[in-house]
Formats: C-alpha cells, sequence, structure tokens
C-alpha cells in the first residue's frame, strides 16, 4: 500500500523530521499539531483558548490537505501541559468536532514543544467522494 505524504501552507510547517500528515488508502494519520500559527512559526498570543483555537484550525488546515475533514475524523489524542485546562480546551474541541464527535483519548504532559500548552493529533476518513 502507498504512503502518501501530506504538506499544506495553511498550517505550520514541521518544526522536526516528521510530516504534517501522512495518507494511507482512505485513513489520514497527522502529526500532532500546537498552536503556531502558519507562516511565523511562532504560537499564537493568549492563553491555552487561543491555542486550542489555532489548533484546531492547523488540524483542519492538514486534514482538508489530505482530502478529509473534522467530520471524517475517527480519534483524536490531546495533551495537555496542565490537566486543570481540560474544561477550557474540551469547550473549544466541541466547536470543531462536537457533532458525531470522534474517540478520544486526553493526557497530561510535562512538556510540549515550544512551550504550548496544548497538542492535538488525529485519524480521519479519506473518501473519493464527501460522504
Amino acid at each position: 500500500m502507498h504512503k502518501e505524504i501530506i504538506a499544506t501552507d495553511n498550517a505550520p510547517a514541521a518544526v522536526g523530521p516528521y510530516s504534517q500528515a501522512i495518507r494511507v488508502g482512505h485513513l489520514v494519520y497527522t502529526a500532532g499539531q500546537i498552536g503556531l500559527v502558519p507562516g511565523t512559526g511562532k504560537l499564537v498570543e493568549g492563553d491555552v483558548v487561543a491555542q486550542a483555537h489555532q489548533v484546531l484550525k492547523n488540524l483542519t488546515a492538514v486534514l482538508a490537505a489530505a482530502g478529509s475533514s473534522p467530520r471524517h475524523v475517527v480519534k483524536t489524542t490531546v495533551f495537555l501541559q496542565n490537566m486543570a485546562d481540560y474544561a477550557a480546551v474540551n469547550k473549544v474541541y466541541a466547536e470543531y468536532l462536537g457533532e458525531n464527535p470522534p474517540a478520544r483519548s486526553a493526557v497530561a504532559v510535562a512538556g510540549l514543544p515550544l512551550g504550548a500548552l496544548v497538542e492535538i493529533e488525529a485519524v480521519a476518513l479519506v473518501s473519493d467522494k464527501d460522504g
């Protein structure tokens, strides 16, 4: 089976030796997205809510580049620097993924790249037709 590397200028470039996403057949696996503003390489200004919005905008852009969308996400993993931010991030998450939500794991971690407060990765379906 062929592995296709997904890249888009509408989301931040990878900050290491990895791809924004990989598409294999009818699945796309995204790298974790943090709240970097595309083109600047800097974290969006503001709190965890601002970062969560930017994370999900970045994730949406990567999914679109792969031929998918948030409504086709089947699994996410949410990484939080502080579990006290869970409720705030959950509210933002629901705005993007709340209709028929995917399976999800949420974990607290000791740290995230560039001092980010939240990171989200996803697995989504890709089809030749929107359906």
